[in-house]
């Protein structure tokens, strides 16, 4: 079976990575004006680094759970395409080989000025040079609000070839990657939402299981692999 995976904050959150919620304005107490946008980049580039270098190891520090696990189990099963929200590695320390970062990785860098990508340090600083053009502009190589995601053309073609496509821990509250339910029902797969609670876009789905996803998914991962 062809299915398509979508990943949110939820399935790292029990690995002990804090989920981000807009509810407030704020992401690990910081306005996400200041820590999630080109612009505040711009304005502080040394409180950005600090921000990003706690993530950074935060996520270090995390270990893959039963719901990363299973999702490997399930790839090794059937043709399974997976995208994530999530900036962790959780999914490829979980045993997953080809993940779709949709918004990015923290083990990446980039270059504000020319675009070069290289692998970030443990610490990156403000005044770190780009090694491609030389410049003091490098940044966490992931996707900020009002910037557009990754890998776009190849997640729309994997939505739509897709026999079923299934959202975990996801708010439904991020777009583009909140319509893709949606799309993918439109071109005809089964939809199934896995969540510790009903999303944005919970109408979307047809089909829902509500819980924790170190509970919820392998069970359903059983189901498909049999």
């Amino acid at each position: 079976m062809r299915i398509c995976v979508l990943t949110g904050a939820g399935i790292s959150a029990e690995s002990g990575i804090r989920t981000f919620r807009a509810t407030d304005g704020l992401w690990e107490d910081h306005r996400i004006e200041d820590v999630a946008t080109p612009e505040g980049f711009r304005r502080d580039p040394v409180l950005v680094h600090r921000f990003y270098n706690m993530r950074r190891a935060d996520a270090a520090r995390a270990q893959p759970n039963a719901a990363h696990r299973a999702l490997a189990r399930l790839a090794r099963r059937h043709q399974v395409t997976l995208i994530t929200q999530n900036v962790d590695d959780l999914h490829e320390r979980g045993g997953s080989t080809d993940v779709i970062h949709m918004h990015g990785s923290l083990l990446g860098a980039l270059c504000a000025t020319c675009g070069h990508r290289f692998p970030a340090t443990l610490v990156m600083r403000s005044l770190d040079r780009c090694p491609a053009c030389g410049k003091q502009s490098t940044r966490p190589d992931v996707v900020w609000f009002g910037e557009i995601p990754y890998h776009m053309e190849r997640i729309w073609a994997a939505v739509e070839d897709a026999e079923m496509f299934a959202a975990i821990g996801t708010s439904g509250q991020v777009y583009p990657a909140a319509g893709l339910a949606q799309h993918a029902s439109r071109a005809g797969a089964a939809t199934i939402e896995l969540n510790l609670a009903r999303s944005a876009v919970s109408r979307d789905f047809a089909q829902h299981r509500i819980g924790p996803t170190t509970s919820v998914v392998p069970e359903w991962v059983d189901e498909l692999c049999g």
